[in-house]
């Protein structure tokens, strides 16, 4: 049998940010600003009101940019551990 280095999350805290943790955050925040955006301009055409004008229907559009970005940091966060199982392996097979 081989021996399998430690998994990437064992080397980390909870306390430390990892790569793609800051984008993570911030595309959860611009996705739930489009999140609000898209209730309250669904709400007055459910209510039979006056709809709200245009660029109201574009702040909903951020709920998709927000996915976006929280998906570009789980990307860099999954390259990073990929990376650092590489050396790692490497490591131990140079030993």
């Amino acid at each position: 049998m081989t021996a399998t280095p430690a998994p990437p999350s064992a080397q980390h805290t909870s306390d430390t940010a990892g790569p793609g943790d800051g984008l993570v955050r911030v595309g959860v925040i611009v996705f739930a600003v489009g999140a609000l955006a898209t209730l309250i301009t669904v709400a007055p055409l459910l209510l039979g009101s006056r709809p709200f004008p245009t660029i109201a229907y574009l702040v909903s559009m951020l709920m998709g940019v927000g996915f976006v970005i929280a998906a570009a940091g789980v990307l860099r966060s999954i390259a990073a551990q990929r990376r650092l199982a590489r050396s790692a392996a490497a490591h131990s097979a140079a030993s």
